[in-house]
């Protein structure tokens, strides 16, 4: 038999999905009819396989011999090219596309399952079908039928890949700051002039194409975000039978060095600068616009939402990977005696780490991020497939507004947590854990980057306190309400311990009902979101103690099926982190809603000069 893998366990993928979630019930509606649970598994099989002969065997070799620029082209290592083209050749990178897009039409909770194998194994090479992924949705929601032929099924069968270029030198995350220009030509397409910052997979020669999707000004246009248009900018011109033209006018200007994700190239780009690259014997960048002028951050938007989950996800594979190897080292590691035997005699033989209480507080916290972040991600991947193919309306609608309230928690809470299951992972190795020749501090490396990517940490605060629990009067949060009470009713029906983790988790879900009509009820967003990122927090450890409980639940139907000492061993191994969750980690939200009900300003009142 083969040895578990490290990268995830497939044991709690299955778990998650099937006896948890029920994907397996997808099947009956018509959206996801010619699948069957035999398909998935064939899928993650699929997807184990690649990433792990494929992905994981150059992730080292990607981390230490990065992506480099010689002043034309970007070089990057011969083993990125290679495993993406396996994975291109797999389908996988249109796994939940529509098929009448070209792809499989797989339920987007499977798909997000499959891509985790990915982001576990090497989250640099990752990176270019994932954003290629992100670039397509969106096109194939707000593309035109021509749009979606020249672009998008080139990315989809992996000979193109994409890009979103949003960020500026001077601009970053404020894209009211955003001045890149886009003039209209008498032909109907436009020509683009700026420069781009941190835009990840900006260049290589990995594809036969690069398509950027680029936020940009037509003149005359309203100031701030809403004169912003999106426009398709692709590094070669594309004929109308479908071949190569001309270089445009987009240059890599130089690279940029992060502490992690190395093997993706990060860029910053120059449009139209007309020096090297003049398509039509004109400068400028040839661009052609999505949808309508001035609506470019609406609709860049659904890639963004989409990116923000998919970095959660990210998140949480890293993480998760990271907990498994320092499992696996725990349990082999020699050393110390236990305390119960005096651990004084010498002559006794060592045991391993995993015999020893801290090493094991450890692993549990790390087995309580990772396994809540998966069930979270795995969670809001399911509110996508309802939201696609739920029978009623209403259904649908309830998931969209679910789905709009946790994704500022899917993106930051795994970009927190699962770096801290990266940290206490290295602290199990011990001295060996800060060294190179074992993966935790690459892991770690890699992790810190999430908290950065797609917004930071401090915007998603902001977007749920400031926006997606007031928005519609509060409709946001009132459905996640219901969903939470429907666990709860369910839990205390169970009655027993799910009753008395369901009491724990009713008491803090009142505590951000509360505190949260206590923040806006003077009606100053001054004040209301000067903690907003303390809110952001403490919502989302009570949101995962809700995912935990849901889970809980599943281990006792689960149980009755149980025939194995190993599938039993699975089902305590849950519980004891859903109790680890609500018994060391939910406490930690008292001080926070605390700090929030006091209206606390002691940020909002520093002056600057005071730091």
């Amino acid at each position: 038999m083969p040895s578990p893998s490290l990268l995830l366990s497939r044991r709690d993928l299955d778990f998650q999905l099937y006896d948890w979630l029920d994907v397996e019930s997808l099947t009956r509606r018509a959206r996801y009819a010619e699948h069957s649970r035999e398909t998935f598994e064939d899928a993650l099989e699929l997807s184990e396989r690649i990433a792990t002969r494929h992905f994981a065997t150059h992730n080292k070799k990607n981390d230490q011999e990065e992506p480099w620029f010689d002043g034309e082209r970007v070089h990057t290592a011969k083993e990125v090219s290679e495993a993406l083209g396996v994975f291109a050749e797999s389908g996988l990178l249109a796994a939940a596309v529509d098929e009448e897009f070209g792809g499989m039409g797989m339920p987007h909770t499977v798909a997000t399952a499959c891509f985790s194998y990915f982001h576990a194994a090497n989250v640099g090479t990752s990176a270019y079908p994932f954003l290629t992924l992100g670039n397509a949705r969106l096109l194939c929601a707000h593309g035109t039928r021509e749009q979606i032929d020249t672009y998008v099924r080139p990315m989809l069968e992996g000979r193109f890949f994409g890009t979103m270029c949003l960020s500026e030198p001077q601009a970053g995350s404020s894209l009211a700051d955003v001045t890149t220009r886009a003039e209209r030509q008498e032909d109907g397409t436009y020509r683009l002039f700026g420069t781009k910052m941190w835009i990840s997979g900006g260049d290589h020669e990995l594809s036969e194409n690069i398509v950027h999707l680029v936020l940009a000004r037509v003149p005359g246009g309203p100031a701030g975000v809403k004169g912003l248009s999106l426009f398709i900018v692709p590094k070669y011109l594309v004929e109308p039978d479908g071949s190569l033209g001309e270089r445009n006018d987009v240059v890599p200007a130089g690279l940029n060095h992060k502490m992690g994700y190395r093997g993706t190239t990060n860029t910053l780009l120059n449009f139209g600068e007309g020096a090297r690259h003049r398509p039509g014997g004109e400068p400028g960048a040839v661009g052609h616009l999505v949808g309508e002028e001035h609506r470019g951050l609406a609709y860049m938007f659904h890639m963004m939402n989409g990116a923000r989950i998919g970095v959660g996800a990210g998140a949480m594979a890293l993480g998760y990977t990271g907990y498994l190897k320092s499992l696996a080292y725990a349990r082999e590691r020699p050393q110390g005696r236990p305390l119960a035997a005096g651990g004084k005699d010498a002559t006794a033989p060592q045991v391993p780490i995993v015999e020893h209480t801290d090493v094991r507080r450890m692993l549990l916290a790390q087995k309580s991020y990772v396994e809540g972040a998966l069930g979270l991600l795995l969670y809001c991947s399911r509110l996508v497939d309802e939201q696609r193919s739920a029978p009623a309306e209403e259904d649908r609608e309830r998931a969209g507004l679910l789905l709009d309230v946790l994704t500022p928690i899917a993106k930051s809470w795994p970009s927190q947590w699962c770096l801290e299951a990266n940290n206490l992972a290295i602290q199990v190795h011990g001295g060996y854990g800060y060294t190179r020749e074992y993966d935790v501090e690459q892991h770690y490396r890699d992790n810190r980057l999430n908290p950065i990517h797609e917004g930071t940490h401090g915007i998603q605060g902001l977007d749920l306190l400031g926006r997606k629990v007031v928005q519609g009067g509060g409709a946001g949060l009132r459905a996640l309400g219901e969903a939470v009470h429907d666990t709860l009713r369910h839990a205390e029906a169970a009655g027993g311990e799910a009753a008395e983790l369901a009491g724990t988790l009713r008491a803090h879900w009142e505590r951000v009902t509360a505190v949260t009509a206590r923040l806006w009820e003077g009606g100053d967003p001054t004040v209301a979101l000067a903690n907003s990122s303390v809110y952001l927090e403490a919502v989302g450890h009570v949101v995962v103690a809700w995912i935990w409980l849901g889970q809980f639940l599943a281990t006792l139907r689960a149980d009755t099926r149980s025939d194995s000492p190993e599938q039993e061993a699975f089902l305590q191994g849950k519980r004891q982190a859903a109790r680890y969750f609500f018994r060391a980690e939910l406490p930690r939200t008292g001080p926070q809603f605390d700090l929030l009900a006091a209206l606390e300003t002691v940020t909002l009142d520093t002056d600057p000069a005071w730091l």
